[in-house]
């Protein structure tokens, strides 16, 4: 299995990880009503469900173009770095939101749309 199809897994795992933090040490969760509990958080642990949300639609575009690469036959150095680097700058932007730092987060996650876009670049000249 490629570098870039474990990017999936990891890119399907991202959005369960960033909502644990929101959750992580609450005691008053609401498992019942889980939206209408994490609408009332504030500071870190409402950014951590925001970018929870993120990953949620991130998701199909990043999958979508890295099997698009890979059933074109694209170059696979390319998809696996492309598809590494579009981890690492989701993870990065994980972090900026959480610490509140908007501006940057929205240039990592401008880096991770354009390696998405780049993904199809290579499906394109395959």
């Amino acid at each position: 299995m490629s570098l870039a199809y474990w990017c999936i897994l990891i890119a399907g795992v991202l959005p369960v990880l960033t909502v644990s933090l929101a959750k992580w040490g609450v005691r008053d969760y609401d498992n019942a009503a889980p939206r209408a509990w994490m609408d009332k958080l504030s500071g870190h642990r409402r950014r951590a469900d925001y970018a929870h949300r993120n990953h949620f639609e991130a998701f199909p575009f990043f999958t979508a173009a890295v099997l698009v690469a890979e059933q074109l036959h694209g170059a696979q150095a390319a998809i696996n770095a492309l598809a590494l680097a579009f981890i690492v700058i989701r993870i990065v932007y994980t972090v900026l939101y959480l610490r509140n730092l908007p501006t940057l987060r929205s240039g990592a996650w401008l880096l991770g749309y354009l390696c998405v876009l780049a993904l199809f670049g290579v499906a394109a000249v395959a």
